[in-house]
């Protein structure tokens, strides 16, 4: 790699850990898009896997903060996640398959639903005390299940960690307040990223030189997301509606130059 595109790798990642560390999720949304038309990787299947990794390294790292501040519902993501295991391992293996064209097509259709889902305001009232136990399993397990298959066919499909997603998923499955379901999400974004990054490594589709760079401008990124998390908590709703419009703009933009 020349020394430029050394440089935006690692620019590239900071966005990339920044989305994770404020709101939890949107990481491969902005890492696939940065990745093709900023760094230059000419693959689309090979940004997919290299993102994948980005993606579940830098929400790996966070867990362990939302951890001690108590915003994660274990019982909970390790159910989510395993259901989205075994779709992301049937995403993954159809993404593969897919013509690169119609593959940036795909994801940019994608980014436009999820930028407008993320625009509408949520009305379930928060539940800060849920928690999946035998006496709620029941009520919860046939939420959990059909929406964590879903997330991870999606991120399977397209190589993201899908936290814009299950966070949004996480929230009408059970209820749980936003801030409590971003960091649940971050463990349910690293197990699917780790799978789908598995996948396509094991297909040779990861660019490893380019992930560390990533991984690097990701981690800087991250930090500063989750001091300006903290800092302004009351504000995320705000940071939501900003991103929401970011992806939709990237989003038109993938679909019109991939058509």
């Amino acid at each position: 790699m020349t020394i430029p595109t050394l440089v935006l790798a690692l620019l590239a990642g900071v966005p990339v850990g920044l989305a994770i560390g404020l709101i939890g999720g949107g990481g491969s949304i902005v890492a696939l898009p940065l990745l093709i038309y900023v760094v230059g990787v000419t693959s689309p299947q090979a940004a997919i896997g290299t993102a994948a990794i980005t993606v579940a390294v830098n929400a790996a790292a966070s867990v362990a903060a939302h951890e001690r501040n108590g915003n994660i519902k274990w019982p909970c993501a390790l159910v989510f996640a395993a259901a989205g295991i075994v779709g992301a391992v049937l995403g993954a293996e159809a993404g593969k398959l897919l013509d690169a064209s119609h593959l940036l097509a795909a994801f940019g259709v994608l980014m436009l639903v999820v930028g407008v889902w993320l625009l509408r305001p949520r009305r379930t009232p928060p539940q800060p005390n849920v928690r999946l136990s035998p006496e709620t399993a029941a009520h919860l397990l046939p939420r959990l299940l059909p929406i964590g298959f879903a997330v991870g066919l999606v991120a399977g499909f397209f190589g993201i960690g899908g936290g814009f997603m299950i966070v949004p998923g996480l929230i009408l499955a059970t209820a749980m307040p936003l801030g409590v379901a971003v960091g649940t999400s971050l463990v349910i974004v690293t197990l699917l990223g780790a799978t789908t990054a598995v996948s396509y490594a094991l297909s040779g589709l990861v660019d490893w030189p380019l992930t560390a760079l990533l991984v690097l401008g990701g981690a800087i990124g991250s930090t500063i997301g989750m001091r300006l998390g903290r800092r302004l908590a009351d504000r995320r709703r705000t940071f939501e509606i900003a991103f929401a419009c970011v992806v939709i703009a990237v989003g038109a933009f993938v679909l019109v130059d991939a058509l």
